[in-house]
């Protein structure tokens, strides 16, 4: 069983930034992808950002050109580095770790507000 541990989020006014970071119980390397997905109250679960493990990596356009995805394989980490941010993108914001099997954390609340 793999766990995966998110932190890094909280209150932050609009235009500040977070660093989220996601814990991985077993080597990171042995995934085929990392990811971070969000959920916002009333919508559905929606991709935010992911890391292959060849280290391509894919954003949503509402990520793009503000948020940035990286990997620690040393460190079983992954990390979102968000800026700029907006109210849209309150959410609970969850660690996927892909490969016959998502798994998933618990997720950590991100609440963007003045």
């Amino acid at each position: 069983q793999v766990q995966l541990v998110e932190s890094g989020g909280g209150l932050v006014q609009p235009g500040g930034s977070l660093r989220l970071s996601c814990v991985a119980s077993r080597k990171i390397a042995s995934f085929q992808a990392m990811g971070w997905y969000r959920q916002a109250p009333g919508k559905q679960r929606e991709m935010v950002a992911s890391v292959k493990v060849t280290g391509t990596t894919n954003y949503a356009d509402s990520a793009k050109g503000r948020f940035t995805i990286s990997r620690d394989n040393a460190k079983n980490t992954v990390y979102l580095q968000m800026n700029s941010l907006k109210p849209e993108d309150t959410a609970v914001y969850y660690c996927n770790a892909k490969e016959a099997t998502d798994y998933w954390g618990q997720g950590t609340q991100v609440t963007v507000s003045s």
